[in-house]
């Protein structure tokens, strides 16, 4: 199946939820959803028989620069039915909460904490989110492009690129 055609039934199944299909220009066709949907459109696509898509093979966070907005991607794919998909949500800055998908996916668990340590995105129902990378009293998110990094972290200087 391809993407054009899973998004199509997507979009007839969730209407408004799904806000638009990106496959312009890009070698990756992604859908774009809105944050509070994503875990209903993801047990959908994971349950489905006709999708099956029974692995997650990657979830990144992105940052789309300081006066935007903060994406989740997730990049699935159907290990019986050989085809892929890829689903996008954006949430604002001041208030980054994704529902989690964790609970579909054992990997989801390690890949939303990273996102929530590196860009502060919450996700709702995560099993244990707590930083993954940093220690817990570090300040602030590194992958955001609005980050400014402290001068010293515990009395020890941090180097800073010249």
């Amino acid at each position: 199946m391809t993407e054009a055609e899973i998004y199509s039934g997507l979009s007839a199944r969730f209407g408004e939820k799904l806000l638009s299909f990106q496959d312009e220009e890009t070698s990756n066709p992604a859908a774009m959803v809105e944050a509070g949907a994503v875990a209903e459109i993801m047990t959908y696509l994971k349950g489905s028989e006709d999708l099956a898509f029974d692995q997650l093979m990657c979830l990144s966070g992105y940052d789309a620069g300081p006066e935007l907005k903060l994406g989740v991607i997730y990049h699935l794919y159907s290990t019986s039915l050989d085809h892929y998909f890829t689903i996008k949500t954006e949430v604002d800055r001041e208030s980054p909460e994704i529902p989690s998908v964790a609970a579909l996916w054992a990997t989801a668990d390690w890949h939303e904490r990273e996102v929530y340590d590196m860009y502060g995105v919450s996700f709702k129902n995560h099993p244990d989110l707590k930083r993954i990378l940093l220690e817990d009293d570090w300040e602030g998110f590194p992958l955001r492009k609005d980050y400014v990094a402290a001068e010293t972290y515990r009395g020890m200087k941090i180097a800073k690129e010249k």
